[in-house]
């Protein structure tokens, strides 16, 4: 009897699942099933359509600090299948792909389209059914088999089964895993914005400032970029600030304080202002990297006039400076999601999961790749750099059973 894998889930995981696994089956005997009417679309709109395929990071165990969820997980993985192997799957394929000076890797070509050509193509080359508009309704398993209901009524079985159905804001979205027996941690929002509003600083959308943020007293914290919108706080600290503290500020309902460490050494600064510059106007004296406007808006959350020479400032007033650079405190009023690349914390408990090969510890040959596992990234190529390494341990797995078979 000739083997079938399933591969629920047209994203970028499932495919490289059943691409990979594909070369052991005969034709038609691998399928991807997909709910929606298109199928890698998540893969069309990342990184503004250019697709960030990876991140150019060589130490798999570097890599894995990345993951808020999935870290220790993930470092063994990793090892296996990281960014150079990667790179190097896609250069057989026909697609090179470039790093930029942030690390993130792109097709040469910079669209998307290039990959999803080249999935769609080894889709094509290996024979690979492809099935749109079919939503799973149950998976059972009579004896060693998997039997699925698609639409409502027709019946299909297999002999593995690959969840790759991607990570989701519904809960409702993994029924059909709790009804394997399998545990899920609740979809929460991960990667988003710090919305303040109405606030003073919404007027200085478009500055970047670099700054130590943290939540709850240091609890957590990231240094990098802070982008100022017109709705709150954005850039990568605060992006990846967001997906660390995701499940705590999810309980606060996105009403939570967080302080921002513009300076260092503030108090230091300060001091050599009034000892070297006595004279100058504090408007004047701004340290260096902070632009104008930037400045102007912090002396008033200071209560300083930006015409007063540093001479004339009195103890209170340079506490109150040295307070707002060194511990600026903000009120978070809700959040603001990337709807077209949204990312979820949550998903398929990964202790439930064996790890080297991604099979379930419950259901023997059912596998699970991608988002739909309790792991999520910062942004910057990450979260697709798991779904292939995830998908290609998958087909490893796959591989071997049948070829022992």
């Amino acid at each position: 009897m000739h083997k079938r894998l399933v591969v629920i889930g047209g994203g970028a995981s499932g495919f490289f699942a059943a691409i990979n696994a594909a070369s052991v089956f005969g034709p038609n005997e691998v399928l991807i099933i997909e709910k929606s009417s298109k199928v890698l679309s998540k893969v069309k709109v990342s990184g503004g359509g250019r697709c960030n395929v990876t991140h150019a990071c060589f130490d798999p165990k570097e890599l894995s600090q990345n993951y808020p969820r999935g870290e220790k997980e993930l470092i063994g993985p990793l090892h296996r299948y990281y960014t150079g192997d990667v790179i190097e799957w896609f250069e057989e394929k026909g697609v090179t792909l470039k790093a930029e000076d942030d690390g993130r890797m792109f097709p040469v070509t910079d669209s998307s389209q290039s990959i999803i050509d080249c999935f769609m193509s080894e889709k094509e080359k290996h024979a690979i059914d492809l099935w749109t508009k079919a939503t799973v309704g149950s998976i059972g398993k009579k004896g060693d088999r998997f039997e699925l209901i698609i639409n409502g009524s027709q019946d299909l079985t297999a002999d593995f089964v690959i969840l790759a159905i991607g990570g989701h804001p519904k809960a409702a979205h993994y029924q059909l895993i709790k009804s394997l027996g399998h545990a899920c941690k609740p979809p929460i929002p991960s990667l988003f914005t710090f919305n303040l509003p109405q606030h003073r600083s919404n007027t200085l959308m478009g500055i970047v400032q670099n700054a130590r943020v943290s939540i709850a007293e240091g609890k957590w914290e990231q240094y990098g970029p802070v982008l100022f919108t017109h709705w709150g706080m954005s850039g990568p600290a605060i992006l990846k600030l967001s997906a660390m503290a995701a499940r705590y500020l999810h309980q606060c309902n996105y009403a939570f304080q967080y302080t921002v460490e513009w300076m260092a050494e503030a108090r230091a600064f300060i001091e050599q202002k009034r000892t070297n510059n006595a004279v100058q106007s504090i408007e004047k004296g701004r340290p260096d990297g902070f632009t104008k406007r930037f400045w102007n808006y912090l002396l008033e959350r200071s209560e300083l006039s930006s015409q007063s020479n540093w001479a004339d400032l009195n103890r209170a007033q340079m506490q109150r400076l040295e307070a707002v650079l060194s511990k600026d405190t903000y009120i978070a009023k809700g959040k603001t999601t990337f709807k077209e690349e949204f990312v979820t914390c949550g998903g398929i408990v990964l202790e439930e999961i064996e790890m080297k090969r991604m099979e379930s510890k419950k259901v023997s040959n059912l596998y699970c790749c991608g988002e739909v596992l309790d792991i999520d990234a910062f942004t910057g190529g990450f979260n697709f750099q798991a779904a292939w390494t995830t998908a290609w341990l998958v087909a490893q797995d796959i591989r071997k059973k049948i070829l022992l078979d």
